[in-house]
C-alpha cells in the first residue's frame, strides 16, 4: 500500500495523536482506532522499529497536505498549477487522489492556525533535521509552481522554517536553491561564504550531498513518493558546486 493509503486509511498501525492525529481521524475514521487495537496484540520488540519508521514517514506526508493547505491561505488561492504540481512531483495513485483532496479540504477549513501542526512535525522529526529540510522543498515546490511566490507564501516559509528550527542564514541557504539559476546565489545553496577555501568548498559539497542522498533520507523516514523532490535537491546542489568550480576555474 502506497503512502496516501496508509496516511487517509490507518494502516500504519498506530495513531499519532496531537492536532494531527484529530485531523487524521476526522477523515479515516474508525480505522485509526482498530489499527491501534492491532498494534496492541502485537509485541513491543516486534512493533517498536516499524512504528517508529511509519510515524516518521506518516508524519512527513501529514505535514506536506496540511502545511500546503495552510499554505494555501497565505495567499488566498490554491492554482490550478499547484494542485498539478501537488499530484505530479508527490506521485499520488488515482484511487487515493479523492482521499487526498478530502485532508487537505480539512485542513484548509480548519480553524486552528499551521503553527500547532507545524510544531508537532518538528517534534517528530526532530532528529532528523535533513528530512524536514525536505518538507520545506516540498512546500517551496507547490509555492512557485504557478510562476510566482508570493510574499504572503515567502513570510510562511519562514514561519514554518523557525518552527522546525532553521535559523535566517539556513532558510536563506534553502530558499536560494528555489529562485532559480539566474537569481541565486552558488555560495548561498551551499551555505557557505565566498571567502571559504577550495578544500572547505569541497568539503560542505560533499557533506550536503551525503545529508541529502535520497537513499539516506528514505532511511531517516522520507517516503518514497517524495523521491523525485529529493532527486531535485540533490541536482541544485551539484549545479551550485558546479558553478563554483566554473567561477574558480577548479
Amino acid at each position: 500500500m502506497s503512502i496516501w493509503g496508509k496516511v487517509v486509511g490507518g494502516a500504519a498501525g498506530f495513531a499519532i495523536g496531537g492536532p494531527l492525529g484529530a485531523l487524521l481521524g476526522a477523515v479515516a475514521g474508525h480505522a485509526v482506532d482498530q489499527f491501534r487495537d492491532q498494534q496492541a496484540q502485537s509485541s513491543a520488540g516486534e512493533a517498536a522499529q516499524p512504528a517508529a519508521d511509519a510515524t516518521r514517514q506518516i508524519g512527513f506526508t501529514i505535514g506536506v497536505i496540511v502545511l500546503s493547505a495552510k499554505m494555501a491561505k497565505a495567499d488566498g488561492r490554491v492554482t490550478r498549477d499547484e494542485i498539478r504540481a501537488f499530484r505530479e512531483v508527490f506521485h499520488i495513485p488515482t484511487d487515493e487522489e479523492k482521499n487526498v483532496a478530502r485532508l487537505f479540504d480539512r485542513a484548509k477549513r480548519d480553524a486552528r492556525g499551521f503553527e500547532p501542526y507545524a510544531h508537532q512535525i518538528a517534534r517528530m522529526l526532530q532528529d532528523t533535521p535533513s528530512v524536514l529540510e525536505e518538507l520545506l522543498d516540498c512546500l517551496f515546490h507547490i509555492a512557485k509552481a504557478d510562476g510566482n511566490l508570493h510574499a504572503a507564501e515567502l513570510r510562511y516559509l519562514q514561519q514554518v522554517a523557525e518552527i522546525f528550527g532553521f535559523d535566517e542564514q539556513e532558510f536563506s541557504r534553502i530558499r536560494a536553491g528555489h529562485i532559480g539559476p539566474d537569481a541565486s546565489d552558488p555560495y548561498t545553496v551551499l551555505g557557505i561564504d565566498r571567502g571559504a577555501s577550495d578544500g572547505d568548498i569541497r568539503r560542505r559539497y560533499r557533506e550536503l550531498i551525503r545529508e541529502h542522498h535520497p537513499d539516506r533520507l528514505m532511511a531517516q523516514g522520507l517516503p518514497k513518493e517524495f523521491e523525485e523532490v529529493a532527486n531535485q535537491k540533490m541536482a541544485g546542489i551539484n549545479a551550485a558546486y558546479d558553478e563554483i568550480k566554473r567561477q574558480r576555474g577548479l
